[in-house]
């Protein structure tokens, strides 16, 4: 005997019943609001959270009571409704009720065809769903009497009794089944995975069904008033006569176009007064729902029902397109709009990216370290990417791993692929930071640089000249040219954009190290440039033989004369940095890499080194061995070269101030801020400023000019973040270099932690990869104490990140609880930054911004 509830176990969905989506879920919510709308709504009642519960849990509801409600005879169906339309749930259950008495009589009004359709279509659903059969054993061979009748044999050759007759324990058993199904362990580990707590509810909805077969016009159909792509205007969707439920929409027989089109009949055209009808509801549903949704729709003897409406979707694109347009038409407010546009869905617009409806030959996967879609040829070195992009050639580098060599490469080629690494991998960072598409950690693929090819993991063997896809959005590695669609960087994007820039509360600057990058950040709105790194600029062709012969001198002479070869060339580096930014604050680092990187690798390099330099082959090799280091990383680089070498930062210094002088002479003034990098001590600080301030006034001297700059620390280092009350008694600002300060934090090599990171991640070790989502409880703390005790030494100190988690909704949104001034991240990154930005402001006002922010940085106008 069924246990029973004693609490009201359901409501029928009318305009003043109490149903909420927090209690019945999405489904339910949504039919109520069309019921209010005078939408020809079917008879529905709305099961809710607990009464599902209760289900599950061996309760059930009075289904013939509940029957009763749609009259003797009506076919009934149940639908799904989670609180989130991203959690899922059971599939639809349609036509309960239908027994051999139900097609005796639908056969004779509606003929013996449509009764037989009916009536096998819900015994194969019954079947699969919810007595669980095999569905290989009612995959019927036609829709015939002969048919039916060999589903309902097998049915009770299974089962060991007739297929259920009453319509009431088909309910029952439908509603059993999709309550169990609902709390199995799978599918509670998949809608967890989308974000839903482990309690979450499920509701269900009981409809009245209006059949899409029988006599007159009968089909069943969607309808939606944008285009799911682009987010334009379109009327769109699918309609099939003689039809029922949305799986019949996938099948290719009976579909008709739903507007005029002279290729074939139209709903238009065949039911004129039921498509404006469909006009009608769609506009109402914009404008009292506030969204385009998409409308589930059935005919049934030429009388329009509307079944169901969802959120039309959508693609990237088309969200930023349908939330303005929606703003500007009044329909909702712009604070509505910005918060309907996921941040992280805007690097979908900043860059190319494959179609989605295109067909996808995945040769390989790995991570999708910067976004975007690019299509090339295969090349193994950069020395090839380079000779394809002089020929016009697009090209895809593909290496194990990159090194600072690999830059003039990764310039060269279209996108990036690498065999090992992480999300702040060599690859990875220098991919976002171009705007390239990148996927790294590849792991399943060997490239073999002998033989210039690579092979995946099913066996196919691929050589340089070769076109691949690469699409650094997802991850993947296609075979051939992809469908490619261009980015979508239009008004409604800018738009969107300044909304944003209207109501956050942050800055927003850009990592940018080249005039390209600085324009790329200029293009994007950013309020400046965060993190300049020098030595980069060290890496093209002209200076990278000069650099080497600054490293193999003997003296402070001559490397004082190879530094006077470089000086003119950062001169004009910085000069149009300047000038493309156009006032806005440039923010420097000094030289930060261990020599040895701007060293050939290989013996055939170093000969053809000496030869560059005039040297004996044995000196090149002896002192590049010399520099050599057990752990680079944490050897001679940042400060330590500034301070044993102080040539080096003397004559950045010096093309720093030169630069300033000119640029403020054709322009408007410049204020440099030089950061001196991996500082551990305040004496290594001390010592840079000295020579610093020096350099200063030498040109100031001989320029016959003033001028003013800021000197700060980057902080990178635990000692630094613990220390910084000492260390910001000498530097005006303080940048959390977060990639390196994880690193140190952690002991972890970031190049190195991608080989067992997913492990760590998936046993619940690490929440998160820390490279990849700011460590807020470890680095968080330590950004916490330099912060903290940084700006009560030092009062007005002005703070910022630009390590990679700076382009991170999470990162931005630590940083502005913290008082930072600003977050800094890659040029791409930049239009995401200032939306996440914007979300935080709207969600999470605060009172008033720290001390040190600069009011003229902010946009005046404000939101309506």
């Amino acid at each position: 005997m069924q246990k029973r509830h004693e609490f009201e176990s359901y409501s029928e969905i009318t305009p003043t019943a109490r149903i909420a989506t927090e209690t019945h879920g999405w489904r339910a919510k949504c039919l109520q609001r069309l019921v209010r709308l005078d939408l020809p709504v079917p008879r529905t009642v709305a099961l809710p959270f607990r009464t599902v519960r209760a289900i599950a849990q061996g309760y059930m509801p009075d289904t013939a009571a509940l029957l009763g409600l749609f009259g003797a005879g009506q076919l009934i169906s149940v639908r799904p409704s989670s609180q989130n339309t991203d959690w899922g749930g059971p599939g639809t259950m349609l036509n309960i009720g239908m027994n051999d008495d139900a097609h005796a009589r639908l056969a004779a009004q509606h003929g013996e065809g449509a009764a037989t359709r009916l009536y096998l279509q819900f015994i194969q659903a019954y079947a699969t769903h919810v007595a669980r059969l095999d569905p290989d054993a009612f995959e019927a061979t036609g829709r015939d009497e002969a048919a039916l009748k060999m589903a309902l044999r097998v049915f009770e050759d299974e089962m060991e009794e007739p297929f259920p007759q009453e319509p009431a324990r088909q309910l029952a058993e439908v509603l059993r089944s999709m309550a169990r199904a609902w709390e199995g362990t799978s599918a509670r580990l998949l809608r967890q995975a989308k974000g839903a707590p482990a309690e979450a509810g499920l509701g269900l909805v009981v409809q009245a069904m209006a059949r899409g077969v029988g006599q007159g016009e009968c089909g069943t159909g969607v309808i939606q008033f944008v285009d799911s792509a682009t987010g334009r205007k379109q009327v769109t969707g699918r309609y099939i006569s003689q039809a029922q439920g949305r799986a019949a929409l996938s099948e290719n027989g009976g579909a008709i176009y739903l507007t005029r089109d002279p290729r074939g009949p139209s709903l238009q055209e065949r039911c004129p007064e039921i498509f404006a009808d469909l006009l009608r509801h769609g506009a109402a549903c914009r404008k009292r729902l506030c969204e385009e949704m998409q409308i589930e729709f059935t005919i049934e003897g030429g009388r329009l029902w509307v079944l169901d409406a969802v959120r039309a979707p959508r693609t990237s694109r088309a969200a930023v397109r349908i939330a303005v347009t929606l703003a500007e038409d009044e329909v909702i407010s712009r604070r509505d709009a910005l918060l309907r546009v996921e941040p992280r869905a805007l690097s979908e617009l900043l860059h190319p990216q494959v179609d989605a409806a295109a067909a996808r030959d995945v040769l390989a996967r790995g991570i999708g370290a910067s976004p975007g879609a690019a299509q090339g040829r295969i090349v193994f070195t950069s020395s090839a990417a380079q000779a394809s992009e002089s020929r016009g050639e697009a090209c895809i580098l593909v290496r194990r791993e990159t090194t600072p060599e690999d830059i003039r490469g990764m310039h060269a080629a279209s996108a990036v692929l690498t065999e090992r690494g992480g999300m702040t991998s060599h690859a990875a960072v220098i991919g976002r930071g171009l705007g390239l598409p990148c996927v790294v950690g590849a792991s399943a693929i060997r490239i073999d640089a002998r033989d210039r090819s690579l092979t995946t993991a099913d066996g196919r063997v691929l050589h340089e000249g070769d076109v691949i896809t690469v699409d650094g959005t997802r991850g993947e590695v296609l075979a051939g040219a992809a469908k490619l669609l261009e980015p979508a960087l239009d008004g409604v994007f800018r738009t969107l954009l300044a909304w944003a820039d209207a109501v956050r509360d942050i800055g927003i600057r850009a990592n940018a190290d080249t005039p390209a990058d600085a324009r790329i950040a200029r293009e994007f709105r950013a309020e400046g440039i965060g993190l300049c790194r020098t030595e980069h600029m060290f890496f093209e062709d002209d200076r990278l033989t000069v650099m080497r012969e600054m490293i193999f001198a003997d003296t402070s002479e001559d490397r004082r004369a190879a530094l006077d070869r470089l000086l003119p060339m950062q001169r004009d580096d910085f000069i149009r940095l300047f000038e493309i930014m156009h006032g806005q604050p440039v923010c420097i680092r000094l030289f930060d890499p261990p020599l040895h990187e701007f060293l050939p690798h290989g013996r055939e390099g170093l000969r053809q080194l000496a030869n560059a330099l005039d040297k004996p082959l044995s000196e090149i090799t002896r002192r590049a061995e010399a520099l050599a280091e057990f752990n680079p990383m944490l050897g001679m680089r940042g400060v330590r070269v500034g301070i044993t070498l102080p040539e080096i930062y003397e004559m950045q210094a010096r093309a720093i101030f030169e630069a300033t002088v000119e640029a403020s002479r054709r322009g408007p003034p410049v204020v440099p801020e030089i950061m001196i990098p991996l500082v551990s001590a305040r004496r290594e600080v001390e010592m840079v400023k000295s020579r610093i301030d020096a350099v200063a006034a030498a040109v100031k001297v001989a320029q016959g000019c003033d001028f003013d700059y800021r000197l700060g620390v980057m902080v990178e280092t635990p000692r630094a973040a613990l220390r910084a009350g000492e260390i910001v008694q000498h530097a005006a600002f303080l940048s959390f270099g977060t990639n390196d300060l994880t690193q140190m934090t952690y002991g972890l090599s970031r190049d190195d932690a991608g080989r067992f990171m997913n492990s760590y991640v998936q046993q619940g070790v690490f929440s998160e990869d820390p490279f990849h989502i700011l460590d807020t409880d470890g680095v968080g703390e330590l950004l916490l104490l330099g912060a903290e005790r940084g700006r009560r030494a030092r009062p007005g100190l002005t703070l910022s990140i630009c390590g990679e988690h700076g382009g991170n909704p999470e990162s931005i949104a630590f940083c502005r609880n913290a008082g930072f001034d600003y977050v800094s991240c890659s040029s791409f990154r930049v239009p995401v930054a200032r939306l996440a930005a914007a979300h935080l402001a709207l969600q999470e006002p605060r009172e008033k911004r720290p001390e040190s922010w600069s009011e003229s940085e902010r946009i005046s106008d404000p939101l309506p």
